[in-house]
């Protein structure tokens, strides 16, 4: 199919794009387009207007801020792969990245696009939600932050009101010897993962976990950090009997159904990766 006829723009900078979806009231931003521009030839979504903001390279940034890495919403998700830094700080970003497609769409994907998407599949927002992210939105009124445990706001819909935009997320590294990692299943390499878990951990000077984050994707309308299992790890040494324990919690999660896939099927997904996962993450961590 063709995608419907609408109005497009393509602002410069930053305040001429906030303007622009100002002045509309059913405006769409393109960024990398490898999934709006589906989502139009198929006819699931009918915006107005494109608001490409493809031309505005303020918005695409890697940045190490100390106790916290920025990522501007432009930068494409190939800068996030190749980036020294993020390797270095955020590992299980970079682990998770290698998952997203094909190099041909993380050439052209941009971290912002698949933040605002919130496929529940979508490997960055499982991360983001993993790390504890901090969303950065503005509108020609203001800027505002938000934790990513709240930007979600239904299935695939962020909490952005009709004049917002991302403009970036700021992800706060683990300190030096924690563990990481990042799992995920499907059909075939590059497609959209029916589940996936993250997991980091890290020892303090007893040689038990002091802290602790799980999330599972794939399973419900928005990654999903499991609180119940991180606190079953907590305060243990991660033994086998503890990693079993927690992978059953993560089993037991409120999995979806959908016409490929019941939700059972993505519990016993859920509770093997996250066994996995942690396991993983145990081998990667300095006790």
């Amino acid at each position: 199919m063709k995608a419907p006829a609408v109005d497009y723009v393509a602002p410069r900078s930053l305040d001429e794009a906030l303007q622009c979806l100002a002045g509309a009231d059913n405006a769409r931003v393109l960024a990398g387009g490898q999934s709006l521009m589906a989502m139009l030839n198929m006819r699931f979504a009918f915006p107005d207007c494109l608001v490409d903001i493809n031309r505005i390279p303020e918005l695409a940034y890697l940045r190490d801020e100390g106790d916290s890495v920025r990522i501007g919403a432009m930068t494409r998700q190939r800068d996030v792969e190749f980036s020294d830094m993020v390797r270095d700080r955020l590992p299980i970003l970079r682990e998770a990245i290698l998952n997203v497609g094909h190099r041909q769409t993380r050439n052209r994907g941009t971290v912002g696009g698949s933040l605002c998407q919130l496929d529940p599949s979508a490997e960055i927002p499982t991360i983001a939600m993993a790390l504890d992210a901090q969303v950065h939105v503005a509108s020609a009124s203001g800027t505002r932050s938000l934790a990513m445990a709240d930007f979600p706001a239904g299935y695939m819909t962020p909490a952005l009101e009709a004049d917002e935009m991302l403009v970036g997320v700021s992800m706060r590294p683990w300190d030096p010897g924690h563990g990481w990692s990042f799992l995920e299943f499907s059909r075939r390499h590059g497609d959209f993962a029916i589940a996936s878990a993250a997991v980091l951990l890290s020892f303090g000077a007893d040689a038990r976990v002091d802290r602790c984050s799980i999330t599972l994707g794939g399973v419900s309308t928005a990654p999903v950090r499991m609180a119940q299992a991180e606190q079953a790890l907590l305060g243990t040494k991660a033994e086998a009997a503890d990693i079993e324990r927690t992978a059953a919690l993560c089993g037991a999660v409120e999995a979806s159904s959908d016409a490929y896939v019941p939700g059972w099927y993505r519990q016993r997904l859920a509770r093997v990766l996250a066994g996995r996962a942690i396991t993983r993450a145990l081998e990667r961590a300095t006790r």
